[in-house]
């Protein structure tokens, strides 16, 4: 699966362009990503040296566990991500779920403060992946001696999770692992026909010896019997439903943020699958298209050709496309030739060539210096 990034893009372009301003500048910026993320950026040029980020996302969780505020943990991780450079700010900007300080004097230069911009940027990231940490090691703290048997206990409850408005997902407890089920629904049907290929190919890989230590993906037209009594809305699909088996192995040391991370994406992922595969077959689909023009432009010039030799006709003129520039240069090159061979060559006077073999010469007088014998009277 596609590990996608964690730094927001919007942030982090903000949090760079103040902090590679020459003069300090005023911003007071709202903005919303994936449709259940807001954020809000203040700099004021009367304290140049703090920015104020707040945040928070629409995130709710439903059964055993409500995590709606962050936690403390959650709090320590966010303020050792820059130490000296990250205050946070009690109580958070209204509507907000946290407002941090950000002290731009106390950024190291050079290419270590981009690194720390982008770790603040990743803020909502590690909000959202600390709330679904709490939520497994809740799960996977409980006793596994105890039967399930009870699906309206609280504690054995499906756990719901909005990471956006309407793309739900959920996660329970089995004896030995921890299953995430997610609903899947798409408006074209287009996209209906690819995921689902998609799924049944991926649960296909996935039961390979070599993907032995990747959780165990199914795929079913149906939900699993945990999610009876949940909402219809929500259990209401057209590509069915996928599910994730999560072991102990998955959520140990640095594989847990991965694991997490993964979880909150899928709906992204696939989503980016879809449209991949859509742009590919529409790539093929104009390429046989362009294929089968050429062949059949071929087929009528055959079928012209062989007319013209039934004609009795020797040659046939196939007219090509020949760029401008290089047309013109043609055209020049006809034309100096043209004058060459003018200068070279004489003139031809139509009309001339009768007196061509009828030349009659005229003889002109010799004149010479010395003095001759005849005498000349002078005429008065």
């Amino acid at each position: 699966m596609a590990y996608l990034e964690k730094a927001s893009p919007s942030l982090k372009e903000t949090l760079l362009k103040i902090y590679r301003a020459e003069k300090p500048i005023e911003v007071d910026q709202h903005f919303h990503e994936f449709g259940s993320i807001r954020y809000h950026i203040k700099y004021s040029v009367s304290n140049p040296s703090i920015v104020h980020v707040s945040t928070s996302t629409l995130l709710e969780t439903q059964g055993a566990v409500t995590l709606k505020d962050i936690s403390s943990q959650t709090y320590e991780v966010i303020k050792n991500i820059a130490v000296g450079v990250i205050d946070i700010v009690d109580p958070p900007r209204l509507g907000f779920q946290l407002t941090i300080g950000i002290h731009l004097d106390n950024i190291p230069r050079g290419k270590e403060a981009i690194k720390i911009i982008t770790k603040i940027s990743e803020i909502q990231a590690i909000i959202l992946s600390n709330q679904l940490k709490e939520m497994l090691r809740h799960l996977n703290f409980q006793d596994d001696s105890r039967p399930i048997i009870n699906n309206n206990n609280n504690n054995n409850r499906p756990i719901k999770i909005i990471y956006h408005p309407s793309e739900p997902f959920y996660v329970f407890k089995q004896l030995d692992k921890i299953t995430a089920v997610f609903p899947m629904n798409f408006k074209d049907n287009s996209d209906v026909v690819i995921a689902t290929s998609f799924f049944q190919e991926l649960v296909e890989v996935g039961s390979q010896k070599e993907m032995g230590k990747a959780p165990q993906c199914s795929w079913s037209p149906i939900p699993p019997l945990q999610l009876r009594g949940e909402p219809v809305q929500d259990l209401t699909t057209n590509s069915g439903f996928v599910s994730f088996d999560i072991t102990s192995r998955h959520v140990e040391g640095k594989r847990l943020d991965k694991t997490v991370w993964n979880l909150l994406n899928f709906y992204a992922y696939v989503k980016y699958h879809i449209k991949c595969s859509r742009g590919y077959i529409q790539r093929r689909m104009r390429k046989r298209m362009d294929s089968l023009v050429k062949l059949l432009n071929n087929t009528g010039l055959e079928e012209e050709a062989a007319q013209n030799e039934n004609g009795r006709c020797k040659y046939v003129k196939e007219f090509v496309m020949v760029p401008k520039g290089k047309l013109m240069m043609k055209q020049r090159c006809k034309e100096t030739t043209r004058r060459v061979k003018i200068s070279k060559f004489r003139i031809k006077i139509n009309g001339c060539a009768r007196f061509r073999f009828n030349q009659r010469w005229i003889s002109f007088p010799k004149f010479s210096s010395k003095p001759s014998n005849k005498s000349y009277t002078k005429l008065d």
